[in-house]
């Protein structure tokens, strides 16, 4: 069965930074699209970035966090991060890290995704 487990959210003001870290358990990690998705109450999640399982590990971000965040993931610990520089309060959302095994419609798309995290909540204060 495999397990996602977010960490590294919390509370700061515009303008820091903070990095997610996802651990993914109990499947086979190299196969794996990756993303991150967000998600304020009342709203749809939005795709946030997505990383490739094809061995350039292409990577994709919305527009909103082009930029400022950055995607990767470390194949030996098996942890996708996320890096977000210059946060901005309307980055304030629950963080999911998500993971499909088949190839991707669009990696926006969150009914592609099959494994999700319980998510990792991030404030971001002015």
């Amino acid at each position: 069965r495999v397990q996602l487990v977010e960490s590294g959210g919390g509370s700061v003001q515009a303008g820091e930074s903070l990095r997610l870290s996802c651990a993914i358990s109990g499947g086979t990690y190299g196969n794996y699209y990756m993303a991150w998705f967000r998600q304020v109450p009342g709203k749809e999640r939005e795709g946030v970035a997505a990383i490739n399982n094809d061995r350039a590990a292409t990577t994709y971000y919305s527009d909103s966090v082009k930029g400022r965040f950055t995607i990767s993931k470390d194949n030996i610990d098996h942890t996708l991060w996320l890096q977000m520089n210059s946060l901005k309060p309307e980055d304030t959302a629950m963080y999911y890290c998500a993971a499909e095994e088949v190839n991707l419609g669009r990696w926006d798309d969150d009914a592609e995704y099959y494994h999700w995290g319980q998510g990792t909540q991030v404030t971001v204060s002015s």
